[in-house]
């Protein structure tokens, strides 16, 4: 079978020759002169060693780069999911559904503005020790609510890709329990997708404070992230690569989420947290080193080790 992929290969991509395991051909994506795109059929991975174009499943390469008759037969050889059938797959959960109608707290009050006020002082002396400064409050619209069901909490609200408020998140900053109070609608949502360049790479995060400090970032709301869920979907259509760093003590949801991308193509990049517990933990900065140091998951390593389901 490797034969009858490389012929594949080399009717897409031109000549190429061998180097150990690997098979190196021009890069159809920066067009160096050398051939410098590496090639692992049995591993099922691929690199370009001028631009960094890289991924999981050669299969993704071939569908951007190569005739379509060439990434039918290759497919053909392959356990991928086809993508163009993606509606199918989920017909059970059509995408576009009912919006349910989100209101926010009625006593919210931003804490954009001046912030005077007892409740005020005590809302901003709580961000202000999470290492939230006044820019993120800006741009998460951070407010807080001083009575009724959602008093003395943070209140932090998320817009829909039209700008609709579909979900927020009130997180005591007394030691109320519980720790989060959220409004009674589904959590199915994109957190903040109005703010979400989906033309760059996203960062999957378990909470809205860890998103804080990564750029670009989405927050799970949880640890799980089911396939029929709006999030996952979007991820998948998109075909983004996407970094996850999810809190230490999820690292078995975490994997199950890693093999689910990968299952639709999805190139996912680990971030190690080292010995912090979760993004929130840490400075914009250290996440930035620690995003610069991730590395590309694949079969062979990562999942190949740790996942058993």
């Amino acid at each position: 079978m490797e034969r009858e992929k490389v012929e594949i290969l080399e009717r897409s991509f031109g000549r190429f020759f061998k180097t150990g395991e690997e098979y190196l051909f021009k890069c159809p994506k920066c067009e160096h002169s050398k051939r410098k795109l590496s090639v692992n059929v049995d591993k099922n991975v691929f690199k370009c060693w001028i631009c960094g174009y890289s991924g999981i499943d050669i299969s993704s390469l071939l569908k951007r780069h190569a005739p379509y008759s060439e990434y039918s037969k290759w497919t053909s050889f392959s356990e991928s999911v086809d993508l163009t059938r993606f509606e199918d797959i989920f017909s059970s959960k059509p995408y576009r559904q009912e919006k349910p109608v989100v209101n926010l707290p009625e006593s919210f009050k931003t804490l954009t503005g001046k912030t005077n006020s007892y409740g005020a002082r005590h809302a901003m002396s709580y961000l202000k020790d999470r290492g939230i400064n006044k820019a993120d409050i800006l741009k998460w619209k951070i407010g807080y609510c001083d009575t009724g069901e959602y008093a003395r909490r943070i209140c932090i609200p998320s817009f829909d890709e039209v700008g609709d408020l579909n979900y927020f998140i009130a997180r005591s900053y007394a030691n109320h329990f519980p720790k989060y109070k959220n409004p009674p609608v589904s959590r199915d949502v994109i957190f903040n997708d109005l703010y979400i360049d989906w033309d760059e790479s996203v960062v999957l995060v378990e909470g809205v404070f860890d998103a804080m400090n990564a750029e670009n970032a989405i927050p799970i709301l949880g640890s799980s992230l089911g396939e029929n869920s709006q999030l996952f979907r979007k991820i998948v259509k998109c075909r983004k690569e996407v970094y996850i760093a999810l809190d230490s003590d999820a690292e078995s949801k975490e994997r199950k989420i890693i093999k689910d991308l990968m299952d639709y193509d999805v190139e996912v990049r680990k971030i190690y947290l080292g010995s912090y517990s979760d993004v929130g933990d840490m400075s914009k900065e250290t996440f930035l080193k620690l995003k610069k140091e991730s590395t590309v998951v694949n079969n062979t390593d990562y999942l190949y080790q740790y996942l058993n389901f």
